[in-house]
């Protein structure tokens, strides 16, 4: 008790110094506590104003002999209004009842009787809809309309006592208010200026919205409010919706395309012994059972080879993929990805196939090969994004050479190499810090040179072996890969190359990594024996490729935050 007390002193004490305007007591404060009580103090003041001026108005009613105006619930203090409502809900009978029977949606209803004339009414159908209050309007004790919001679309619920037939008007709508659900039963038709409403014999509250909603013309703005409160975000900004569906089609259309050419789709494990698939940085959990800490997956990519090992040709996984790394505009820590495995296919085919697929997944949901982006947000500069194929190929060493104009060398995991790139980024002066190996090196030339300069999409193709321990050494071209990544307006989006299947070689390259792990290289994989026994009984020829899911969303809905494309993304503690 005494260490709670003293904890609550001491947040006082902050308080009172921050409110003070205490210089030193508001350094030590963060800078999210300093916003909450300075919203806090505003709503405060808000709220004596209101106190004031319904003071002046009752005295003011009061000394003319009048009786004093009903209080407004839309303009209480928040704190207050939800109070009020769960002390009138404890006076009502059934506020939350188990069923409302719907027999139609308001997209159909919309649909089917827009046919009528201003002021007709087809009474031969009962109409049984539900949804959200969005506005409440009351005209007199006998009329009031609301505005009614279900899965995306809105109608007008004209309620006249003179249609009214269960409960008393006046109590039953009385009860409601914007924010609840409410259950109508009625007939259709359109009022005298047009608008298609529903005219109730019968409204029932279904679950009460204890909160004071923001008004819709208003809008929810706060991103930090948005991106917590996304049921909040969708209630209020319409749009939000789109952005979702939109992500929903994505990941219809590659499950459609990949289903079309006899891929199956597989789950794997998401906890492993050994962070493998993907250079990154893992989360550690811990197995309680077996006592055993564990790595949640960065990527799914050698269970999906030790399939194709199997005798499973084509397979694929959409899924979440876990990787403790930075927070930001294009990156959160758990995303969704697609990867699918094809034996008897390459890089060169899966090139092919990421144009066919992407391109005809932009027409179908875009109507255009070309978008319209705003990569600085809605405020800033549009661009446009050109999808249709065929679209521009670079070998990564020969555009960093052409652009540098310099000749690498070609033995990037020697020490005379690694030193060449190292001078090359120094007299650049672009920022690598340590440990400066080559991989590392080249990610930064390739940054500079060729990916920050990418607008339509873009293969880089032929990635030094050093980058890519899991791709398969390049048939021509020493020191390479047969690799690709696809990039749009600077970021990747995809990444594939025909799969390493010596195993002797997958081994060298995971000791490579394993010493660059040690050397301090946080984001280097380890050593997979169990994978490597698998490619000991025989990968056939396959091509692998990668697909983010988030990236590829925020393009299709113009948003230039990850966190607009994920419906609960991570966000700080409070």
């Amino acid at each position: 008790a005494q260490a709670i007390l003293c904890h609550s002193s001491h947040l006082s004490c902050r308080k009172s110094a921050a409110m003070a305007g205490d210089g030193e007591g508001e350094e030590k404060l963060s800078a999210a506590e300093r916003k909450r009580l300075k919203k806090e103090a505003q709503a405060k003041e808000r709220a004596e104003e209101k106190a004031k001026k319904k003071e002046e108005q009752d005295a003011k009613a009061a000394a003319s002999g009048k009786k004093p105006p009903a209080e407004d619930v839309e303009e209480l203090d928040p704190r207050l209004y939800r109070e009020n409502r769960i002390k009138a809900l404890k006076n009502m009978q059934d506020v939350y009842p188990h069923k409302w029977d719907v027999n139609v949606s308001l997209a159909t209803l919309i649909q089917r009787f827009s046919y009528l004339e201003d002021g007709a009414q087809e009474t031969s159908f009962e109409a049984r809809i539900a949804g959200r209050v969005k506005v409440k309007r009351e005209v007199g004790k006998s009329m009031l309309f609301y505005n009614l919001a279900s899965d995306g679309d809105r109608i007008q619920v004209m309620c006249q006592a003179e249609f009214h037939e269960v409960g008393d008007f006046g109590t039953v709508h009385g009860n409601i208010n914007r924010g609840d659900i409410i259950g109508v039963r009625g007939f259709i038709g359109k009022s005298k200026r047009g608008e298609l409403s529903v005219f109730p014999r019968e409204v029932k509250l279904l679950s009460p919205c204890l909160h004071m909603l923001p008004k819709d013309y208003s809008g929810l703005k706060d991103q930090e409010v948005r991106y917590r409160k996304r049921y909040l975000d969708l209630m209020i900004n319409e749009d939000v919706r789109a952005t979702f569906y939109t992500r929903s089609k994505i990941v219809n259309f590659i499950r459609h395309y990949l289903d079309a050419r006899g891929f199956l789709e597989v789950e794997t494990p998401m906890m492993n012994m050994i962070p493998g698939g993907a250079t990154a940085k893992p989360f550690i959990t811990h197995h309680n059972d077996l006592n055993l800490d564990l790595f949640m997956r960065v990527a799914p990519e050698l269970y999906l080879k030790m399939l194709v090992v199997g005798g499973l040709d084509r397979v694929y996984e959409i899924g979440r993929n876990f990787r403790n790394e930075g927070i930001d505009l294009t990156h959160n820590p758990e995303f969704t990805a697609c990867e699918f495995y094809m034996a008897y296919a390459d890089y060169n085919d899966l090139m092919d196939m990421t144009e066919e697929l992407i391109s005809a997944m932009v027409l179908n949901i875009k109507g255009s090969y070309k978008v319209v982006y705003h990569p600085d947000g809605p405020d800033g500069e549009a661009i446009e994004i050109d999808f249709k194929p065929p679209w521009r190929r670079v070998s990564m060493v020969e555009e960093i050479e052409r652009l540098a104009k310099v000749k690498l060398p070609r033995n990037f995991s020697e020490e005379s190499a690694r030193k060449e790139l190292d001078d090359l980024v120094t007299s650049l002066k672009l920022e690598c810090p340590p440990p400066r190996n080559s991989s590392r090196l080249l990610d930064k030339l390739c940054g500079h040179f060729v990916e920050d300069h990418i607008v339509h999409p873009t293969f880089i193709t032929e990635h030094p072996q050093v980058m890519s321990p899991l791709a398969k050494w390049h048939r021509s071209k020493e020191g390479l890969t047969e690799r690709f990544e696809l990039f749009v307006n600077t970021k990747e989006i995809c990444n594939a190359y025909t799969e390493l299947n010596d195993p002797e070689r997958q081994m060298a390259c995971f000791q490579k990594q394993a010493q660059m792990g040690a050397e301090g290289d946080d984001e280097a994989q380890g050593v997979d024996h169990e994978f490597v026994t698998a490619l000991e009984h025989g990968l056939p020829p396959t091509g692998g490729w990668g697909c983010g899911v988030d990236r590829l969303t925020m393009f299709l809905s113009d948003k230039n935050n990850i966190k607009e494309v994920i419906l609960f993304p991570a966000m700080k503690p409070q």
